[in-house]
């Protein structure tokens, strides 16, 4: 599927991007497992609470007596993992035959779920689909309700508590595209990455904006510190160096120590730079950054400035005007802690991946599918890192 016409318009065409996802072994989106079980599990529970009113119904018609007798429990093992369902029952029926049809066939319906609900596909295609597999009608009203109930994990992770765990924290914007009336459409995704005692870096949350303004980053690290993480313990928080998130801070981090992150810096002057200059600029810049410690490479820079603001005044004031904050990392005593903190390259490197499991569809259907997806891939990063979002392990609780 090329990216200028992936729009996915039906269930063969999600399920195309989810093979192209590596999506068969839920590889990309472990955090989706439980969401897909509670999910299979409430469309089953529809089905047979369903056959079992048809039943009823259609023996009273013929003036037969039966009535309902509880029901008893049984567990079913799917490509989502173990569902425990309660099957209903009367004196004379038991609705078995909805789910001896979907274990004729699993694996179909488990890929609707996951690719149906994660590529945020309407509730129409999906109980059309559900229709044709399981042989009995879903109503659009049970599909919204499996769908909700996704989305309420979402937004459950926006929501969640949090705690000042972290030693450092990596703020930036990222543009992705998705799918309007008009086109695509560009926003940024705006991502805090905190970086713990251990080492370890844990996607904290990400909010889809409509700008990089002030105001935009604002409202995403007020809420991160109502929910908990005022900033106590941080030793510094790194960022790209856009000028709303830089005027958003000091209102919600004051006094907390800020580190530019490298990679955008160097990338900046070496825009200002001839092109036949800049391997030169660029090993110069690497050798301040690279220094032993911040004397040293004060001493790099002073170096640089002497070498190149003859000929690059503006590249020569790029870097001094934002020296001080480009040398925080040298508070810590070690080269790795140092390489650990002086870029937003993590925050990249996830979004690269968030581009490569999605490159099939070219741009997202719409602002729905992005959050699942965002909430899947990231989930899945930070389990990669041994850390798990606590309420994921409680959705079937």
């Amino acid at each position: 599927m090329s990216q200028r016409t992936a729009t996915i318009t039906s269930l063969p065409m999600a399920f195309e991007v989810v093979k192209a996802m590596q999506a068969d072994g839920l590889e990309w989106g472990e955090g989706y497992r439980p969401l897909g079980r509670q999910a299979l599990e409430e469309i089953l529970q529809a089905q047979m609470a369903a056959a079992v009113e048809r039943h009823l119904e259609q023996l009273a018609a013929e003036d037969v007596a039966d009535r309902r007798n509880g029901s008893y429990r049984r567990h079913l093992l799917t490509e989502l993992g173990d569902i425990e369902l309660q099957v209903p029952r009367t004196r004379r029926y038991s609705p078995t035959e909805v789910i001896r049809a979907y274990a004729r066939r699993t694996r179909e319906i488990d890929r609707v779920i996951l690719a149906g609900f994660v590529l945020g596909l309407s509730t129409r295609k999906v109980g059309e689909t559900l229709l044709a597999l399981l042989g009995r009608k879903v109503s659009p009203t049970t599909v919204s309700q499996v769908a909700k109930t996704l989305d309420a994990a979402v937004a459950a992770f926006h929501r969640r508590p949090l705690q000042n765990r972290y030693k450092a924290l990596m703020l930036d914007g990222v543009v992705l595209s998705r799918k309007t009336g008009a086109g695509a459409l560009k926003r940024p995704v705006l991502v805090a990455l905190g970086l713990r005692p251990d080492g370890k870096k844990e996607i904290i949350d990400f909010r889809l904006a409509a700008s990089e303004s002030a105001a935009e980053w604002e409202t995403f690290l007020a809420d991160l510190h109502r929910r908990g993480l005022t900033g106590e313990g941080l030793d510094m928080i790194c960022v790209d160096g856009g000028a709303g998130l830089l005027a958003a801070l000091p209102t919600v981090f004051h006094g907390i120590p800020v580190q530019r992150c490298w990679a955008h810096k160097i990338r900046n002057i070496l825009n200002k730079v001839r092109k036949a200059d800049q391997p030169a600029v660029k090993r110069a810049l690497h050798t301040i950054m690279n220094a032993p410690h911040a004397p040293a490479a004060r001493a790099a820079a002073r170096r640089f400035a002497d070498r190149f603001e003859s000929r690059y005044p503006a590249a020569v004031a790029c870097l001094r005007n934002d020296l001080d904050d480009l040398l925080t990392c040298f508070r810590y005593p070690s080269q790795a802690q140092r390489r650990a903190v002086r870029t937003t390259n993590a925050v990249e490197r996830r979004f690269r991946e968030v581009r490569r499991r999605t490159r099939p569809m070219g741009t997202f259907q719409d602002k729905t599918s992005m959050e699942r997806i965002l909430f899947a891939v990231f989930t899945h990063e930070n389990k990669s890192q041994g850390l798990s979002t606590p309420f994921l392990l409680t959705q079937n609780n």
